[in-house]
């Protein structure tokens, strides 16, 4: 149901306006099947190895009643999870293929992890210390608008789309099952609760203030650049999926191996448990290890290129119609197949006991992303459309509501901005519009190919927090009623 939606949309567009080479087709329904089959495994090893991990990590080093071994445990985990992550790593590599080097891939991966890191320090001990969200994200946010009147707008959508990037399949996952397994110590069930979101959303402003503060290390205001061309189109299929096999196996592998360590490492010291149980966790951990496989192989080998090549191909036509109707479609449907999504509404579900509905929350989203992708594709259309438009008042909104919603909804809607920018966002939406950026004569690939995923970053921050208005609209109507009820009661009683 996630991803048959955008196999649809593809299909259709290759028998009427966009057609697509055969080859090409096929690799993306290959691709498809992969997907489904590969989210499916995925999600259930993240069930099974890393949610128990991380709650574990959460519960041990709360125990200790240290804040140097919480700062340590989550400096270190925090650098090494968003080292790992694939999303990011193929953000940087697309930053420096198209900067031609100018932004090196391997100084952005370790800004942004060493801004990853510390950002989750500082969330875990706002957690410890029963600090309000909200305070913590107006100063993180005023911190980033005070770097960016520093920065240009090439590293401003770069260091947003940053943000989005390295909150992916693994790093949101186990950040979540952490900051519940902390929160559950808590005797105020309703405060523990809310702490239970808003690690995932701290942590994304890291990657945020590592690239801006990176970018001024860097010479030269200006980044320049052009989409590199796709080398796939005469491959085989066998080529195509057999060229990235191999990167895809070992890339899944290193995102892996520090959540690996880190649990070898608490199993020996802290956890000692039981044979059967790690067994269990050595089962799920193999099992998000070949989902993974078999989820990055479908979206790196059929739905990036099928993505720039649509979007080429839309944007080349009389009417701009067209590429703005697909993009609020891919928007309304991509969303859908992000495994981190997926993992985030279960768990919003589970811990309010199911008062937020799944489903809920999935169609706030989906609207949000929709909307995002719609934005990014007017921005590149419309020349006049700067980034910081979108972003100076979507982010400064978002953090005015903090104030007045109720501090779970806040939780959640900074950790949905992270979550909703995942692999397939990464991949196939922000090949998109790329590939409309490289076609319209006026948009620059850098400034306009990039910053897609912050706004798909912002967007789902704003729908929640509107959805945690209604709710608690709705709580309040109720709670009048039952009281005007009680005292008509009563009063009928008398």
């Amino acid at each position: 149901m996630s991803v048959l939606p955008i196999t649809f949309i593809v299909l259709i567009l290759h028998f009427t306006i966009s057609p697509l080479e055969s080859n090409m087709l096929y690799a993306f329904i290959i691709g498809s099947a992969l997907v489904i089959i590969g989210l499916t495994i995925f999600l259930f090893g993240i069930a099974q190895g890393l949610e128990p991990i991380g709650h574990g990590v959460g519960d041990t080093i709360t125990h200790k009643n240290s804040y140097a071994v919480i700062i340590t445990v989550s400096l270190v985990l925090g650098f090494f999870i968003s080292y790992a992550e694939p999303d990011l790593h193929i953000l940087a590599k697309q930053v420096d293929s198209i900067t031609s080097g100018q932004f090196n891939n391997i100084f952005m991966v370790v800004a942004v992890s060493i801004g990853i890191g510390t950002m989750m320090t500082l969330g875990m001990l706002r957690i410890l210390r029963n600090v309000r969200l909200k305070y913590v994200f107006s100063a993180a946010y005023g911190l980033i608008l005070i770097l960016s009147l520093f920065s240009s707008p090439d590293f401003l959508a770069i260091a947003f789309d940053a943000s989005g990037a390295t909150t992916g399949a693994i790093t949101v996952p186990f950040m979540l099952a952490l900051a519940a397994g902390v929160s559950a110590l808590k005797k105020d069930s309703k405060v523990g609760e809310a702490d239970s979101f808003g690690l995932v959303g701290i942590s994304s402003t890291g990657a945020i203030l590592g690239v801006l503060i990176a970018s001024l290390f860097i010479e030269g205001d200006k980044l320049d650049g052009v989409l590199p061309e796709a080398d796939m189109a005469g491959k085989s299929l066998l080529d195509r999926y057999g060229s990235i096999f191999f990167e895809v196996v070992y890339d899944s592998f290193f995102t892996l191996l520090p959540i690996i360590i880190a649990y070898i490492i608490f199993q020996v010291f802290f956890f000692k448990q039981k044979k059967r149980i790690v067994l269990d966790i050595v089962r799920g951990l193999i099992l998000t290890y070949i989902g993974l496989v078999v989820f990055l192989l479908g979206v790196n080998g059929g739905f990036m290129e099928v993505g720039a090549r649509l979007g080429v191909q839309l944007a080349s036509m009389d009417s701009n119609i067209p590429v703005l109707l697909l993009s609020l479609l891919l928007g309304l449907s991509t969303v859908l197949a992000e495994p981190a999504v997926h993992v985030l509404t279960n768990q919003v579900e589970d811990i309010t006991g199911g008062s937020v509905k799944r489903r809920l929350v999935l169609i706030f989203l989906s609207v949000a992303v929709g909307t995002s992708i719609f934005m990014s594709a007017l921005r590149i259309l419309i020349p006049e459309i700067r980034l910081w438009m979108y972003l100076l008042p979507g982010f400064g909104l978002s953090v005015i509501l903090a104030f007045f919603v109720p501090d779970l909804f806040v939780g959640i809607a900074f950790d949905a901005g992270g979550v909703a920018s995942g692999p397939m966002t990464a991949t196939f939406s922000l090949a998109f519009v790329q590939g409309i950026a490289a076609q319209v004569p006026s948009a620059d690939v850098v400034t306009d190919g990039f910053g897609m995923i912050a706004i798909v970053a912002m967007m789902p921050i704003l729908a929640i927090e509107l959805l945690g208005a209604l709710y608690q609209a709705k709580s309040r109507k109720a709670a009048n009623a039952a009281r005007s009820n009680i005292q008509s009661n009563g009063g009928n009683h008398g």
